[in-house]
This record gives structure tokens, C-alpha cells and sequence, in this order.
């Protein structure tokens, strides 16, 4: 969205969520990350090398960038005519403007003490574990260690490098492609293919051991504390099934491999990243308890990873979706019917307050569990309309056709109409996301 000035690229995408995030003028097709740090005194020395596409002709745009220091900023080798670090905004002024449609490249060097930035939903980004790092930054922490246009529907390719203290692991997004030792340091690379959003992007360091976890469909990977390792092995050991099932119902997983990461601290809740999954040690305890957030960590992959919204106002579907895959794995395990699921978590949400809308619920609410159930009663609403034949054939044509792109409910309602009679899917997502009262079963 350009500003007044039309050569101005815009400070803001407009996401009436996230009104300070991300920006406009560009888009960013790569981003490559190069991490030096020092997990015992929390210290980042890094380069970021940034290739974008101007949108319109631009003699200045800005970037999402939090509390770290800026060194030195060149835009195509050159240094700018000025720029401006101030309230979480790297914003650059050109000499030379950059023409509509141009490739150009943006290499910011910084360095600081990273933390996560803190906001109405908690501490976002990069977070200090008692002894490593977790980076989780669902919805706007990615700024809290990298300089990016922060903003899912500006989704690009990554390599991340990160060197750090020998005795660590580290997982990124993507595949390992290089690891090498030196002095008492490593230095990981990997290669993320596939166009992520800047949200997903993580890195994780722990002094972790690592087991195969599966090999079907793809590689399946634990990283985990070496005291965990019975407790893993137990609690992972349907990975593969659950993947199997929702290749079946949603279509072939969407990435190369699968790593899942078990902390040696607890965690409020696990988390979701591009390729992987977190949990805290308290998620697991060798007896299948936590299935249904395996179940739901995984779903991700598929809906938030590889079908990704463009504007935060419809969670509802990357949470529905994962909420609705719980009660799939749950009735494929042998627990309770989808039909069971459905009523207990209808008379649950029929208990509750009914002043959320599912489809618009506003950013203080936009992780209410409401949207959770709720979204999945809608998806529900939809399967029984269509018949399973016709929803399934739906789900896994949806989910081909936006392999690695954006979504939205707009554009979720309009693919799913044309599976059955006119206005009826329009008037299901009406009642269920768009009403404020429950509508019965």
C-alpha cells in the first residue's frame, strides 16, 4: 500500500490487526540470514541479506526491525542517502530511486543482545531458555532478530546461518545442507525452498541428542534432552501414522522432512513452525497424553505452513483446521468419534459467552480458543453438508491449488461453493464464522 508521497513505499500492509507491521512497495523473495552467537552471553553479530521486487518506483521503504543495533545498511552495494531505526522500523532513503518491477538488494549488519518483543499476546521472537534458545514468533516477533517485512502475506525463500558454541545443537527451517566445526564453534546452514512466511521462520539451540523418528512419508526427526529419550520414543511413536492419515484426507505432506524439538524447559503451550514443531518437556510423559497436540502441531504443516492467511483477521482457518485434524486423529486412534467430538465441544462452546465473531474476532481475541472450536464445528458443518466424499475431494483440491500460497475465507467460501448448490456453503460460513450465536447442530 504506497503512501500520499507515490514513491514512498508504505510503512504499514494495512492489516487492521497489525497496523504497525510489515510494509509496503515491495515484496521480498529471499531472505539470507548469516547468525553469529553467543548462547552464554546472549550476544548476536549477524548480516542480512535481503532480495526484493519493487511494487512501485521507490525512493524510500522501510523494514520490520525491533531493539537490535544497525551497523551498516547498503541497498545494491551502495550506502543510502539516510536511514532511520525508531520505533521498530528500519526505514532507508535512497539517492537513486529503484524502478517498478526491479530486483534489488538490501544488506543490513547489526548486532545487540536479542529479546523478544512483548505485546498483548505475550513474549514474541527470540527467547533465552535457561540453557539455549527458542524463537517463536506467531505473529509479529520475527523482527525481534532478523530485519524482514514482517507479514504473512509476504512470504519468501531462507537460508539461515547460525554459528554458535560446539557443545549446542541447532535446528532451523529447511534442510541441513552444511555443518561445520572450528575452534570450538559450529556453524549450521540451512536451505528453506519453499516460500515461508516470516512468522514461521525459528531458530532453536539446546544441548539436544537427536533420533529418526520414521522415514515415511518423509523423515521424521526428534531433537530432544538425552534424560527424554524413553519419553520421546513412547509419545512420537504415532508420528508417523497421524502423517499418514492426513496425507490421506488433506493431500501429500508438504515438505521434505518433519523435526520436532522437546525442550529442556517447560513451555506455556507447544508451537508451530515451516518443517517442525516445539514442545516443553511438560508436553510429554511417555503415555500418549499430549496426541491431540502432536496431532495439532503437525496439522499446521498443511494449514498456517504451507496454506497461508494474507490478513490475520482469518486464524479461524489455519486453528480450525488444526483443531478439526485433533478429533480426525482421535477417531482413527480409536477414541471418540468425530460425531462425539462435535457434540462435546458444541455443549462447550454453547457454555460460553456468545460475543465473538470467528471470522473477525479483533486482535485481543484472535487466539481465543472459540476460534479454535468454533472453526472446527464450521469445517464440520461443511463436511456433513458436502457429504465425506465431496469434502474431502474439496479439502485435498483446496490444498493443492495453494500449495505454499496465501488463503482467505473469502476465497475458502468461493473454492468450496463450487462443490455444491448455490449459496449453501455462503450461508453455512455465514451462521457458523460470522454470527455472533452458536448455531445449533
Amino acid at each position: 500500500m504506497p503512501s500520499r508521497s507515490s514513491s514512498h513505499g508504505s510503512a504499514s500492509l494495512g492489516d487492521e490487526y497489525l497496523p504497525a507491521t510489515g510494509n509496503g512497495g515491495y515484496t521480498v523473495e529471499h531472505y539470507d540470514l548469516a547468525l553469529d552467537y553467543r548462547v552464554a552471553t546472549n550476544r548476536l553479530s549477524a548480516t542480512a541479506v535481503i532480495t526484493a521486487r519493487a511494487t512501485m518506483r521507490l525512493e524510500r521503504f522501510s523494514l520490520d526491525f525491533a531493539s537490535l543495533s544497525v551497523e551498516k545498511v547498503t541497498v545494491d552495494g551502495e550506502r543510502p542517502r539516510k536511514t532511520t531505526h525508531a520505533s521498530r522500523k528500519l526505514t532507508v532513503t535512497l539517492d537513486t530511486a529503484i524502478d517498478d518491477g526491479d530486483e534489488f538488494e538490501i544488506v543490513v549488519r547489526y548486532r545487540g543482545a536479542p529479546r523478544p518483543i512483548r505485546g498483548r499476546w505475550g513474549d514474541l521472537g527470540w527467547e533465552e531458555l535457561t540453557d539455549g534458545v527458542l524463537v517463536a514468533s506467531q505473529p509479529n516477533g520475527a523482527s525481534s532478530w532478523f530485519p524482514c517485512n514482517d507479514h504473512p502475506s509476504d512470504k519468501a525463500t531462507y537460508r539461515i546461518s547460525l554459528a554458535c558454541e560446539s557443545p549446542y545443537t541447532v535446528l532451523a527451517n529447511g534442510e541441513l545442507i552444511s555443518r561445520t566445526a572450528r575452534s570450538g564453534r559450529t556453524t549450521w546452514v540451512f536451505d528453506t525452498l519453499e516460500p515461508m512466511a516470516s512468522y514461521l521462520a525459528t531458530i532453536q539451540i539446546g544441548r539436544y541428542t537427536s533420533a529418526q523418528l520414521g522415514t515415511v512419508p518423509v523423515v521424521q526427526t526428534a531433537y530432544f534432552p538425552p534424560n527424554l529419550a524413553r519419553v520421546v520414543a513412547v509419545d512420537f511413536e504415532r508420528l508417523g501414522d497421524m502423517l499418514a492419515l492426513f496425507g490421506d484426507r488433506f493431500g501429500p505432506y508438504p515438505f521434505s522432512s518433519y523435526s520436532v524439538v522437546v525442550t529442556a524447559d517447560e513451555l506455556e503451550i507447544p508451537l508451530e513452525a515451516h518443517g517442525l514443531a516445539v514442545f516443553g518437556r511438560n508436553h510429554i510423559d511417555g503415555a500418549h497424553s499430549s496426541d491431540r497436540l502432536i496431532a495439532h502441531e503437525l496439522a499446521h504443516q498443511w494449514f498456517g505452513n504451507s496454506l497461508t492467511i494474507t490478513r490475520w483477521r482469518d486464524i479461524w482457518l489455519h486453528e480450525g483446521f488444526a483443531c478439526y485434524s485433533e478429533w480426525l486423529w482421535a477417531e482413527e486412534s480409536g477414541g471418540p468419534t468425530i460425531g462425539r467430538s462435535v457434540a462435546e465441544h458444541h455443549r462447550v462452546v454453547a457454555a460460553l459467552p456468545q460475543d465473538l465473531v470467528v471470522g473477525d474476532p479483533g486482535p485481543a481475541d484472535m487466539f481465543d480458543d472459540r476460534i479454535y472450536k468454533r472453526g472446527a464445528l464450521a469445517l464440520h458443518a461443511v463436511r456433513v453438508q458436502l457429504g465425506d466424499r465431496r469434502f474431502f475431494e474439496a479439502l485435498r483440491a483446496f490444498v493443492a491449488a495453494h500449495r505454499h500460497a496465501g488463503i482467505s475465507t473469502a476465497g475458502f467460501v468461493s473454492f468450496f461453493a463450487g462443490y455444491a448448490d448455490d449459496g449453501v456453503i455462503e450461508q453455512l460460513v455465514d451462521r457458523w464464522v460470522f454470527s455472533r450465536a452458536l448455531p445449533p447442530l
